[in-house]
């Protein structure tokens, strides 16, 4: 498969070190483009329920990508949600052409955009941390339930449900929740003078205009690499919503790198080879 080449590409909530995270797919997309900027907007690693006895390959191979992609030229933002707040103790921090920041503002024609992943609106994350990580714990759960039942369905040739989705569509209050982010998050970027908003943490891919008081936004929101499969592309003055579809990367599952002999030792070998030929080449 020819790579892709985007201006921009935003992706969050890939959640790499659990059950539900969907990183063959992710890593077949990051194959598959190469991006001027890519922007991670939080929780790529989830930290909160890191475990060293789960990190399968494919997991390494994302970040092995990632670092590929900024060897070959593409600048990366690396922004922390909550579930990789550990990393908000090291903000600012560059090296080569990644960043490390809470935040980011770019300048793309006349258009500000603000990129920043947005926990902090979610009151339990501030007031009662143990809940939201107990909450992500049953996520998770609920997460690797839903991928044997759809493996089951798909194998009765059935369509493939997702029990996460059904909930917050009727709870009301989840609702209201993922209602009441963007339009705060929209009504800060006006007052800020911004023309887009790019979020993630409610793991909801969206794009809609915000109006208030004569002032209007963009807000988007890039989805997640659990369920949704989404990430926010901007190319040729255009932002768009990208879904990954399996039948559009078969090729590139055939083309998969043979995984069998990677390991820590091997991926920190090779990040450090792509840092070093980068520092040579400034």
């Amino acid at each position: 498969m020819e790579k892709r080449k985007v201006e921009v590409v935003v992706i969050s909530d890939v959640h790499l070190g659990t059950f539900g995270c969907r990183a063959k797919e992710l890593y077949r997309y990051l194959k598959s483009i190469q991006p001027e900027i890519l922007v991670l907007n939080g929780d790529i690693i989830d930290i909160w329920q890191f475990r060293k006895r789960y990190f399968p390959k494919y997991h390494l191979k994302v970040i092995k990508q990632i670092f590929s992609l900024a060897s070959k030229g593409s600048r990366i933002y690396y922004l922390t949600g909550n579930h990789d707040e550990m990393l908000r103790k090291f903000t600012d921090l560059s090296f080569g052409n990644i960043t490390l920041a809470d935040k980011l503002v770019l300048k793309l024609g006349s258009k500000k955009i603000w990129f920043f992943h947005g926990d902090i609106f979610d009151a339990s994350i501030h007031n009662a941390k143990w809940i939201a990580k107990l909450g992500g714990w049953g996520y998770d759960l609920l997460i690797l339930m839903n991928s044997v039942s759809n493996w089951l369905l798909e194998k009765m040739g059935r369509e493939r449900y997702s029990f996460s989705k059904k909930i917050k569509q009727s709870v009301k209050k989840a609702v209201k929740f993922i209602g009441d982010f963007e339009e705060t998050a929209s009504h800060l970027a006006m007052e800020n003078d911004y023309d887009y908003v790019a979020c993630g943490h409610i793991h909801q891919p969206q794009m809609r205009t915000v109006e208030k008081n004569g002032k209007s936004c963009i807000y988007m929101n890039s989805g997640d690499w659990i369920e949704n499969l989404t990430s926010l592309e901007y190319h040729h003055n255009k932002w768009s919503l990208f879904q990954y579809q399996e039948e559009d990367f078969v090729k590139l599952a055939d083309e998969d790198d043979d995984l069998s002999e990677l390991n820590l030792n091997e991926l920190i070998r090779k990040v450090t080879f792509d840092y070093n030929s980068l520092e040579k080449t400034a």
